[in-house]
């Protein structure tokens, strides 16, 4: 089974804390989960390393998101949509949006 959302596309947050904000998917953290830039920030405690050159403190990082929480932003009507596959005539399997059957993948 092909994947619904991947890297690079633009979602919205359908619940949580940031039900409703847009972003870019930054990468995919196995099948399940997505990394959304702006997203889920969460703050971590992190360690500093002198020798790496690294600071310690306090850091704000994007948290994976569970893909069921976010839905594919339609570029044209701007909404969030449903997405299904469909096979064409070359063979190719493409993501399309439920809605109105316009193909995401060219």
């Amino acid at each position: 089974m092909g994947q619904k959302i991947k890297t690079g596309d633009q979602v919205k947050v359908l619940v949580g804390r940031d039900r409703g904000r847009t972003g870019t998917v930054l990468r995919m953290v196995g099948d399940e989960y997505a990394l959304v830039e702006g997203i889920n920030i969460v703050k971590k405690h992190a360690r500093g390393n002198p020798q790496a050159g690294k600071q310690g403190g306090i850091i704000e990082r994007e948290a994976k998101i569970h893909r069921s929480n976010l839905a594919l932003l339609h570029p044209v009507t701007n909404k969030a949509g449903r997405i299904g596959f469909k096979t064409l005539d070359d063979g190719r399997k493409v993501r399309v949006f439920k809605s109105d059957g316009e193909v995401l993948d060219e």
